[in-house]
């Protein structure tokens, strides 16, 4: 069998995945017996496996989760409330199908972020796209996209993501620049996109965050009317150090 030759092909046209496969299949003395159909099936399975994980890696690099949150390190034995059943229901992905919310609030130290990454990565595992965003640090983003032309642009991608993460939404009041700004996200995104959002304010106390009547109707009518709700609560996680899972 021409094994270099073979692998020289496949590997340059692309073909990483199936060129492994070739190699280890020519190295393995009972891959003999397979008929040419069952080494071609080998062949594309790794090849598909590889194209996968690759654009997988791709969907957590754009992510840029804060955490490294793998859904099944989630701790349900910590005493906060987290309904294992809800959490089931959301790793789903049913609601992200049906475009709707996710809302999770808590005092600080209680896994807000964490569970909102892994959420984030399950929907990247779902070849979905997604994006993780500090609130604060966002609208100092858009302040200078609104400087520098770049608004438009900044915009239409936190419209198409699949799955947008707010994280840490409440730290202070909005200002008109703000307020305006995240209505017209939620706007972009309104029935088509699904938001989780942290916070530890409650969600009673949004409205006078955003601090004008006719803005905090209209954004909350887009943010919280079809949203999923995980209320946390119990002591900070941190007391005893940092935990390995969330």
């Amino acid at each position: 069998m021409l094994t270099h030759p073979t692998l020289d092909q496949l590997n340059t046209l692309g073909l990483a995945g199936m060129a492994r496969a070739f190699k280890d299949l020519a190295a393995n003395p009972e891959a003999e017996g397979l008929g040419h159909a069952e080494w071609l099936g080998l062949l594309l399975d790794r090849e598909m496996a590889q194209r996968q994980d690759k654009r997988y890696g791709a969907r957590l690099r754009r992510a840029r989760l804060r955490h490294n949150a793998a859904p099944e390190n989630i701790d349900y034995s910590a005493a906060r409330g987290l309904d294992r059943r809800l959490m089931a229901q959301l790793l789903s992905g049913e609601w992200i199908d049906n475009h709707e919310n996710v809302i999770v609030g808590g005092a600080t130290g209680l896994g807000k972020s964490w569970i909102a990454c892994a959420l984030g990565h399950k929907a990247c595992r779902d070849n979905r796209s997604v994006l993780y965003v500090r609130v604060p640090k966002l609208f100092d983003e858009l302040t200078l996209a609104h400087a520098d032309g770049s608004f438009g642009r900044r915009l239409k991608t936190l419209g198409a993501v699949e799955l947008l993460i707010l994280d840490d939404w409440g730290l202070e009041p909005l200002d008109a620049q703000a307020r305006h700004d995240l209505l017209e996200i939620l706007e972009e995104r309104y029935g088509r996109r699904s938001t989780i959002i942290t916070s530890q304010l409650p969600v009673a106390d949004w409205h006078s965050l955003i601090g004008h009547a006719t803005y905090a109707d209209a954004i909350l009518d887009r943010l919280v009317h079809n949203a999923q709700r995980i209320e946390l609560k119990g002591e900070s996680l941190r007391r005893t150090g940092p935990p390995k899972n969330s």
